[in-house]
């Protein structure tokens, strides 16, 4: 049993040692000339040693020194140090170790492969990526390794991505073959392009390649669908958001309120307001977000229920007067806001948990402020179910909605719940404003563009269904966009226009009526 262990241990400190000794075999090439520069690169890059990286990148970076006693050096400011230990060393009677540009050239390369085994995932991320552009068989054991080694589901994509490509570019018709298979697999037009390459160059292969390209063909397809699928419902999450107090005045009230978009526009001033309010404090800038909402709710009541008291009360049953009244209105809020903030643009920035991407499966990626905006829709809708049909002035809400004049004759003040009905509603444009200031321009005209949306929402789907405003808003975004890459902008919105109006010649409450006083207008 001790003999065995014994050549064991006299096997295995042979081999450690010859590659310390291949290591530094290698190094004192590179402070030799250009031809001796290029095979002492390309050895330490086939060795796979990560020791080499930062040599070989001082030596790129004209950093790397020659000492008087022959030992290489790395300059680091006004510091340097021995390049093999990374000892303390005295630079002063050292000298700079030049190349050309043919060393240049083949550091590049080297340093690009050594980077895949690199203790950085961005430095291994990148290094996958230039090793996908050389495409080259030489690249194919590195990548194994690197592969075997790697941990992080992104930087595994790209290296198996390299891998294939690298396959495919082989001289053997078996590696070729695996890395068509590689690169099937993917979802990337990326793999799709390096498969179409190939086809050209290896006619005999090019049954397989297009079998290969038609694969990645219907996954990017999917994906594709999966994108305009959501951003589809990102488009219906915002018109749900402007279209909700809508519906609800609408429905209580019959009053068609053109200056909705106006409260929305204010919702979106006061997260600016908030914001610039909080800037100065540190404890409560990360929050001024969430503290706009209450706010922005607050403030856009406020100005709905002053509105509703003192202009709209006196206009109930005259629906044109009332549609001019609120026209003007909203014209007036407009100018109010430019006297105050001026005509240009304010800037409201995300903060950092709303910024960025999100990939998910098959490669699909959405923004995540517009994910955050789609969840935050759907807590809105759902606290305003809760408020409709779990509180007093829901349940008062809802009698005045189905009968009126029972409703008072029981003793329900209709005047005090049309206020705040009006208010109600005019709060939630309000929170519409906060998520609208996240993606789009906070400008005086920010409203307009949404309130004729916001009809269509409500008319579709049925006036004062709080259900046919979710199923509308999100039917109306994903066609828009399954339209837009076939008609454009301008005319997806024109069919989608047109459909309604061919709808509601069949169905005039939309698609669900509500009974009441405003299904009998």
């Amino acid at each position: 049993m001790m003999r065995l262990l014994f050549l064991f241990l006299l096997l295995l400190v042979p081999a450690k040692g010859r590659a310390q000794d291949a290591f530094g075999a290698a190094l004192p090439g590179l402070a030799g000339g250009f031809a001796q520069q290029v095979e002492a690169a390309e050895r330490l890059g086939a060795l796979g040693d990560p020791r080499a990286v930062p040599i070989l990148r001082a030596l790129y970076d004209g950093r790397l020194l020659r000492g008087a006693d022959g030992a290489l050096l790395i300059r680091d400011g006004e510091r340097a140090t021995v390049a093999v230990t990374g000892a303390a060393a005295d630079a002063a009677e050292a000298e700079q170790v030049r190349i050309n540009n043919r060393v240049r050239a083949v550091l590049r390369g080297v340093l690009g492969r050594l980077s895949l085994v690199s203790s950085d995932p961005a430095e291994r991320l990148a290094a996958a990526e230039a090793v996908f552009r050389s495409r080259t068989a030489e690249n194919i054991p590195l990548l194994e390794a690197a592969l075997a080694r790697e941990n992080s589901a992104r930087i595994r994509e790209r290296l198996e991505l390299a891998l294939g490509a690298s396959r495919l570019a082989a001289g053997d018709d078996a590696e070729r073959r695996a890395g068509i298979v590689a690169l099937s697999a993917s979802a990337s037009t990326e793999a799709r392009s390096v498969l179409l390459e190939a086809r050209a160059a290896v006619p005999a292969l090019s049954s397989e390649i297009d079998a290969a390209v038609a694969a990645i063909d219907r996954r990017l397809a999917v994906r594709r669908a999966a994108e305009t699928f959501f951003q589809g419902l990102s488009l219906g999450s915002v018109l749900l958001l402007a279209a909700l107090g809508l519906a609800v005045t609408f429905g209580v009230m019959g009053v068609i309120n053109m200056a909705h978009g106006e409260f929305v526009m204010l919702g979106a001033y006061t997260t600016f307001v908030m914001q610039e309010a909080l800037r100065g404090i540190p404890a409560l800038a990360p929050w001024s977000l969430p503290l706009s909402v209450p706010a922005a709710f607050l403030v856009a009541a406020a100005c709905g229920a002053a509105m509703e008291r003192g202009l709209i009360r006196h206009l109930y049953g005259r629906p044109l007067e009332t549609l001019l009244l609120t026209f003007g209105v909203g014209m007036m809020i407009q100018q109010a806001v430019r006297l105050v903030f001026g005509a240009q643009n304010r800037e409201v920035s995300s903060p950092p948990w709303m910024q960025g991407t999100l990939e998910l499966a098959f490669g699909v990626t959405v923004t995540q402020n517009r994910l955050w905006i789609l969840v935050f829709s759907l807590v809105v809708l759902g606290l305003t179910v809760a408020a409709i049909r779990l509180t007093r002035f829901g349940l008062e809400m809802r009698a005045v909605t189905q009968n009126r004049r029972i409703a008072a004759a029981m003793g329900i003040r209709t005047g005090r719940v049309d206020a705040f009905t009006f208010a109600f509603g005019s709060g939630i444009a309000g929170i519409a404003g906060v998520a609208l200031s996240q993606i789009d321009n906070v400008s005086p005209n920010l409203g307009t563009g949404y309130i004729i949306d916001s009809f269509m929402v409500v008319v579709f789907g049925g006036v004062g269904s709080l259900a046919g405003t979710l199923v509308g808003a999100m039917s109306l975004g994903v066609i828009n966009k399954v339209l837009e890459p076939y008609a454009g902008v301008v005319l997806a919105k024109v069919f989608v226009l047109v459909a309604i109006m061919l709808f509601i010649q069949r169905r005039p409450r939309g698609l669900f009526a509500l009974k009441g006083r405003a299904a009998e207008q």
